[in-house]
């Protein structure tokens, strides 16, 4: 059970009628696509983001992990 304000239940329901489909199973195809789509925006981010370190990081890092070693 989940609570749902009235006027965003009455757009649900407008949407599934249109969509010919129930309220239950429009919550579902709503709920897949924005779990979907947010670990797809997350894969973009995630390779934007190591794009741009890359060249500034990495390469060494066997280097790195050997001299903190070395040193304790």
């Amino acid at each position: 059970m989940i609570s749902i304000p009235d006027e965003l239940l009455a757009r649900l329901d407008e949407q599934a009628q249109q969509r010919g489909t129930t309220r239950s199973g429009l919550i579902q195809e709503l709920a897949r696509h924005e779990l979907d789509g947010s670990d797809a925006q997350r894969r973009v981010e995630v390779e934007r983001l190591l794009a741009a370190v890359r060249g500034h990081y990495g390469g060494k890092s066997t280097d790195a992990i050997r001299r903190d070693r070395d040193s304790r």
